[in-house]
């Protein structure tokens, strides 16, 4: 491994189960040299990316928390959607989550989420989870609004072929549900958010419990959820606009001076 693909490698072997490391044990799972993890793990822990812990083991750093907050504030996608998922869960009437996800590589990821006091349960998508990109109504929503050739490169052709009519049903009603595919007893009804300007692909989604989701309850919902993602729409759009073209210092062309 060379370059950013080397301190990738040592980040991403951090998880709830291993929360921290040591640098032989970081050797061992790489099958790299100690010396070159050791290098690695001196570089991130300059930068605040990794810190100390006990026994001469390593944990994930400050780091990420500041830029943590820098991404709240500044990505268009959060900032457009900052009301909407609590009106969105406030307005349900019955115990929910609202989730905001996109793409991340390979996978989906929840950036943003809203739960109502009295809902019990917690669904898989969770911030900062990747999930998977086939399955679920809010991959599927996402997956609906992609093009066919980053379709085909992100899934491979004999997937695309196999949910070609799923994904065209879905484009042609605007929305997405699922029951249990995920979480069983869970329900979701997703709807894609799609920013060309910014080139984003997102959806938006409320979960339920599967049996409160019926009738004219299902049908409101699924309203609630459509009018919602329309609405980050245009607060995407009109923010791209009011930005316009940035200089390479990152000033708007014709901004307020």
């Amino acid at each position: 491994m060379a370059g950013l693909a080397r301190y990738m490698a040592v980040l991403r072997l951090f998880s709830e189960g291993m929360p921290t490391w040591t640098v032989a044990e970081m050797a061992d799972a790489l099958q790299v040299p100690q010396s070159t993890a050791y290098r690695t793990v001196r570089d991130l822990l300059s930068e605040g990316l990794v810190e100390m812990s006990a026994e001469a083991r390593y944990r994930l750093g400050p780091a990420f928390i500041e830029f943590d907050r820098l991404t709240r504030l500044t990505d268009p996608l959060m900032r457009a959607s900052a009301d909407v998922l609590r009106a969105i869960v406030h307005g349900a009437g019955v115990p929910g989550v609202a989730l905001l996800c996109r793409l991340y590589g390979r996978e989906v990821m929840c950036i943003a989420d809203f739960a109502s006091a009295d809902a019990s349960f917690s669904p898989s998508y969770e911030r900062g989870r990747p999930m998977p990109l086939t399955q679920g109504a809010t991959s599927k929503a996402i997956l609906a609004r992609l093009s066919g050739k980053r379709l085909s490169k992100l899934i491979g052709v004999e997937a695309v072929e196999a949910m070609r009519p799923e994904l065209a049903a879905i484009r042609r009603a605007g929305f997405c549900l699922g029951r249990g595919e995920i979480d069983e007893g869970l329900a979701g009804i997703a709807v894609p958010i799609v920013c060309e300007a910014e080139g984003l692909v997102a959806s938006l989604s409320l979960v339920v419990e599967s049996h409160r989701l019926a009738g004219a309850r299902e049908d409101r919902l699924r309203h609630l959820v459509m009018s919602a993602a329309h609405e980050i729409e245009s607060l995407l759009n009109h923010d791209h606009q009011a930005r316009g073209p940035l200089l390479p210092s990152g000033e708007a062309v014709g901004g307020a001076n």
